[in-house]
């Protein structure tokens, strides 16, 4: 099939998009990557009045180190963070969790804000996001706010964003030496959308030792567990998990009922958590 008819427009800066966003809202869809609008408008499940192509923007598409956080422009190629060192250095977890996203094409061409503002419940980075309590910054007339992750995705394909809102950057916190991560998903096929993906975190802040596990595919969207306690009890975290786990309400598909998504999440999550406190210098009470 072909898109249904559309103006199109292709601003150069911030300022004119957010503009352009101000002016038809609802009717208007941003363009950056294209991998999952580009299908959308060919089958006519999205039918927009208007494209913006913010490929043309200046600015967008850096990877920097600013003060303790990673600020990954939104036009930031999925490639590029792979081949980023400070992505590497700075936030492992997402280089990690690039290994499983798409294929060398697709990931050539995808974005961090696109894979973010798109909200699909089974994508690496909005799940890497939510695990490490990263922020989405987002742009319109009225100013530039701030939302964390774990608020801004709200359901499948569903954000915080409002109509007329540029995702501009997404802000990771930096790792810390001591801390360690883990990454695991189960797909159909290599680079196919993830039944399930498990992310992992480990650290020690103020004297106290926190876990956070994100669990992605389950869900609607990104869901996170996080354990803070002075010491790692490895029984009763374990235990948690398989809580954790039980309370979720999972979707269902042609690829998995929802009690199969449910035993994959209990599976990963342990395993994820294992290989994390394998990798840490933390000592466990079992």
């Amino acid at each position: 099939m072909k898109p249904a008819a559309f103006d199109y427009y292709r601003p150069e800066t911030i300022e004119e998009t957010i503009s352009l966003l101000s002016e038809y809202g609802d009717d208007s869809l941003l363009l950056s990557g294209g991998l999952s609008l580009g299908p959308m408008l060919n089958m006519r499940v999205a039918r927009p009045s208007v494209i913006i192509d913010i490929n043309r923007i200046k600015g967008l598409g850096g990877i920097a180190k600013i003060e303790n956080q990673l600020k990954l422009g939104a036009l930031a190629r999925q490639a590029n963070l792979t081949a980023s060192k400070e992505c590497h250095n700075f936030v492992p977890l997402l280089t990690e969790a690039m290994k499983h996203v798409g294929h060398y094409q697709t990931r050539s061409r995808g974005t961090v804000g696109g894979s973010v503002a798109h909200a699909d419940p089974s994508a690496e980075i909005p799940l890497c996001a939510v695990t490490l309590g990263a922020d989405v910054e987002l742009m319109s007339l009225s100013g530039k706010r701030a939302v964390p992750a774990d608020d801004f995705f709200v359901g499948a394909l569903e954000t915080v964003r409002a109509p007329d809102e540029l995702v501009t950057a997404i802000n990771f916190p930096v790792y810390k030496i001591g801390c360690s991560i883990a990454f695991e998903e189960i797909s159909e096929r290599r680079g196919d959308f993830a039944i399930v993906a498990v992310s992992a975190w480990v650290g020690c802040k103020d004297e106290e030792v926190s876990v956070r596990l994100g669990f992605g595919g389950v869900e609607d969207r990104p869901r996170v567990l996080e354990i803070v306690d002075f010491e790692i009890r490895y029984d009763r975290i374990i235990e948690q998990i398989n809580d954790f786990v039980d309370e979720l309400a999972p979707l269902e598909d042609r690829r998995a009922t929802g009690a199969f998504r449910k035993q994959l999440a209990r599976h990963l999550g342990k395993k994820v958590f294992k290989t994390a406190l394998g990798n840490s210098e933390f000592e466990t009470n079992k």
